[in-house]
């Protein structure tokens, strides 16, 4: 009467249960849903196993965390880095009101971590001073690699960033070399 959990690689490869190793969540059971309402055609069933959107980690004791939704991992150099993570970590910048990370294009690397953020008001905090805020807290190489200040970042009805457009907007910013400065999201 359980459910039963296991995360994969890109290729579909059970992963170990260890705490450390991250992939794409997939359950089973009585209770999971056959697929994701009003998506005909997508199921979201991989072998019998509901393929949730979702990045996780099980460790040994069976004790699942979601560190991030498979849509908003980036894809760096064939490793993942955590976009929540990322937005932790500026949110915990006392003059950062708001942030979202996503992937932007990268020419070497595929994808690198882009940076978009609201200050508070009356802030004057620079790009490098927030990018300088990351340092200890995560590899060097998960920093983003830019930083766009925004007046407000979209919302959507229950309050969340809506990253597809933010996506729409600043996939290519890395490539294009677009100013730091914005004055809309």
């Amino acid at each position: 009467f359980g459910v039963d959990m296991k995360i994969v690689d890109e290729d579909g490869r059970a992963l170990p249960h260890n705490g450390t190793a991250s992939g794409d969540l997939l359950v089973r059971g009585p209770w999971v849903a056959a697929g994701y309402f009003g998506q005909d055609g997508e199921d979201g069933q991989v072998d019998g196993w509901f393929a949730t959107g979702d990045i996780a980690t099980i460790d040994p004791d069976g004790f699942m965390q979601i560190t991030d939704r498979s849509k908003d991992v980036i894809k760096s150099g064939g490793e993942w880095i955590s976009s929540i993570d990322i937005e932790n970590i500026a949110m915990s910048h006392p003059e950062v009101a708001l942030a979202a990370c996503i992937a932007a294009r990268h020419e070497k690397w595929d994808e690198r971590p882009l940076l978009i953020a609201v200050r508070k008001p009356g802030s004057a905090l620079t790009a490098q001073q927030l990018l300088a805020h990351f340092n200890g807290k995560i590899a060097r190489w998960w920093t983003p690699d830019d930083v766009v200040f925004v007046d407000a970042l979209p919302l959507g009805a229950t309050g969340k960033v809506l990253k597809t457009q933010l996506r729409d907007t600043y996939e290519d910013h890395l490539l294009t070399g677009s100013a730091r400065e914005e004055s809309q999201a």
